[in-house]
């Protein structure tokens, strides 16, 4: 993936990392739209910050997506990058029959709502140049945080579902690059890490993330550093030490 000359929709991006990225990919000379579920913050992030674009969409909502496809069609045509960025994070106690509410949020922003999102746009991309699809997963996808079980493992099923979408947008020669970013803990609002001392800084992943990106255009995964002991732990045989001290946490 070029750094520059693209058009980007970018999910989750009125938070966190989406944010962080939209900003820097803007600054870098790329069209940048924002997609998110609040109207009147993406009006306040598109007024103070001039060039970026922003779009209402609730990935949880087949409808909401199905709108805002037809709307990306007619006003950004050039549309080439989807990062699949937008997701929450939530404790769950699995003792709690309530808390199967909490998990089946999860299923359907994290994991079905990237999945619909990506079937939706997937005919937009095609045949375009420089296309490609950039899906947000977790270090948590390779070792899980036990209190937040569901996370985890729509994390894990992403990972898995954008090997997929690598090997058949390959096979069928459509152009399209796939990549998965791996975050370690960042500072953001999810899981109130902001101001979690063991989390890296958004600036500071983001400047990583990004040179990882520059360096190696055709890179299919990018690990910042923090995330690379969790990201290959099984391999590693660091595992199981990982799962007792995220357990005990």
């Amino acid at each position: 993936m070029h750094l520059t000359g693209n058009t980007i929709l970018i999910t989750g991006g009125t938070s966190g990392i989406g944010l962080g990225l939209a900003l820097r990919l803007q600054a870098g000379g790329n069209k940048v739209i924002i997609a998110g579920r609040r109207r009147a913050l993406i009006e306040t992030i598109t007024t103070e910050h001039p060039g970026i674009d922003g779009i209402e969409l609730d990935v949880a909502d087949p409808e909401s997506i199905a709108h805002a496809r037809a709307q990306l069609e007619k006003s950004h045509p050039h549309l080439n990058v989807l990062v699949n960025n937008a997701g929450i994070m939530l404790k769950e106690d699995l003792l709690d029959p309530a808390d199967v509410g909490i998990a089946e949020q999860h299923i359907a922003i994290n994991l079905l709502g990237t999945i619909r999102l990506t079937y939706a746009l997937l005919p937009l991309l095609a045949g375009k140049a420089d296309a490609a699809i950039v899906n947000v997963t977790s270090s948590l996808a390779f070792v899980p945080y036990p209190v937040t079980p569901t996370y985890n493992a729509t994390k894990a099923a992403l990972h898995s579902f954008t090997e997929s979408l690598r090997v058949q947008l390959s096979s069928a020669a459509t152009g399209i690059q796939v990549i998965e970013i791996v975050p370690p803990g960042v500072r953001t609002d999810l899981l109130d890490q902001r101001d979690n001392e063991h989390a890296l800084p958004l600036e500071d992943f983001l400047t990583e993330l990004l040179g990882l990106l520059r360096d190696n255009p055709e890179a299919r995964e990018l690990v910042v550093d923090a995330a690379m002991p969790i990201r290959h732990a099984l391999a590693n045989g660091s595992y199981d030490k990982l799962l007792d001290t995220f357990s005990s946490i």
